[in-house]
């Protein structure tokens, strides 16, 4: 069975600094491509970025500049590095991941991913 784990968020004053955790259990890590979402109060899921098998990367145009999405084949476990944070950045995060078979692929559809973890609160005050 397939667990999909988050964590790292919290109360952050603007400015700051989080680096998320997904940590994936139950098949072997470096098959999957996983990706972030994040779903800020009263508004719908939104894709922020994705990396495949092979740490290739996607992000959402508007994150870019200080969103770094990584990967740890060795520890099982994806990151979210968001750095100068904003209070619009307050949301509650979600890892996801899907099985693929091909190395350089990401995907920035919530329905193209099986595994989904509980998500992780991050707030940021202004």
């Amino acid at each position: 069975q397939v667990q999909v784990v988050e964590s790292g968020g919290g109360l952050v004053q603007a400015g700051g600094s989080l680096r998320l955790s997904c940590a994936i259990s139950g098949r072997g890590f470096s098959v999957y491509a996983v990706a972030w979402f994040r779903q800020p109060p009263g508004k719908e899921r939104e894709f922020v970025a994705a990396v495949s098998r092979n740490s290739d990367t996607n992000y959402e145009e508007s994150v870019k500049s200080r969103y770094t999405v990584s990967r740890d084949n060795t520890r099982n476990t994806a990151y979210l590095q968001i750095n100068n944070l904003k209070p619009e950045d307050t949301a509650i995060y979600f890892c996801s991941a899907v099985v693929t078979v091909d190395y350089y692929a990401t995907f920035n559809s919530a329905s193209q991913y099986d595994y989904w973890g509980q998500g992780t609160q991050v707030t940021v005050s202004s």
